[in-house]
């Protein structure tokens, strides 16, 4: 993959610091943006040549049910508005039953579900006009009858569709904490030449489980997990979300001071 270096996920709320700060891409919440009106902010930083990717939240590629070519279209639209180099979910469902959870539901790590995921993702592939890389999610909870660690599950997903991967630390870390995870084993497993960016973001712990908040400050064992991957490959990208509870414009320049650091 081509480099991407250091960035910051762009969110109206921040969108002023966004352009000051000293970042070379950002990702933006992609059903929160239209292609035939794009933000000023993200207009500006296009128009300086800054990467802009689309990020989702709602194909819901995991789900039983058929993917919507509504809000594939609508991802695939934003990628051409945007001149991106490549669109992303997450390996997860949202919807089921007709209900939508309001958050990114993990996959159950059998074949049937992955054999469903793999049918999702070659369909939304088939209807955009850019690859398509999928991230890990921060759980809860894991299904029951796992066949599969999470990065076999991510290997084969990647190997029955070529899809690219984002990996993101702070999820990574979130269910080493919260599930018992092996960190060394998920990186080893799966294939890090396919990998298109990385994720990081802050948390907190409360009575015993970490919570992937994105409304604080990234923790130092989310960069030490940054770190177990950078010593195993050269990272295309870093980015770092920030959803809540936005800090000072030199808060932000300092964890992307961390970031690079780590990568150094």
């Amino acid at each position: 993959m081509a480099g991407l270096g250091v960035g910051i996920g762009w969110r109206p709320e921040i969108d002023l610091t966004v352009e000051q700060l000293d970042v070379d891409f950002v990702e933006v919440v992609a059903e929160n943006l239209h292609a035939d009106r794009l933000p000023e902010s993200v207009r500006v930083l296009r128009e300086r040549g800054v990467p802009v990717l689309p990020h989702a939240v709602s194909l819901s590629l995991g789900g039983a049910d058929p993917v919507d070519p509504h809000r594939v279209a609508h991802l695939g639209a934003l990628a051409q508005a945007l001149d991106a180099p490549f669109v992303s979910d997450h390996v997860c469902f949202v919807r089921a039953g007709g209900l939508d959870s309001g958050h990114l539901m993990p996959v159950p790590r059998t074949r049937d579900a992955l054999d469903v995921l793999v049918a999702n993702v070659k369909a939304a592939q088939a209807d955009l006009p850019v690859p398509l890389a999928l991230e890990n999610v921060a759980a809860l909870l894991e299904w029951p009858d796992a066949e599969l660690s999470e990065g076999r599950f991510l290997a084969e997903l990647v190997e029955r569709t070529d899809c690219l991967l984002l990996v993101d630390v702070a999820n990574l870390h979130a269910n080493a904490r919260n599930l018992g995870t092996d960190v060394g084993r998920f990186l080893d497993e799966i294939p890090l030449e396919r990998l298109a960016y990385v994720h990081v973001a802050g948390g907190q712990e409360h009575q015993g489980v970490y919570h992937d908040t994105h409304a604080h400050a990234v923790p130092p064992e989310v960069l030490d997990v940054l770190r177990q991957l950078r010593e195993r490959v050269d990272p295309p990208g870093v980015l770092l979300e920030r959803d809540d509870d936005y800090p000072s414009d030199a808060e932000l320049a300092g964890e992307l001071a961390a970031i690079r650091a780590v990568l150094a």
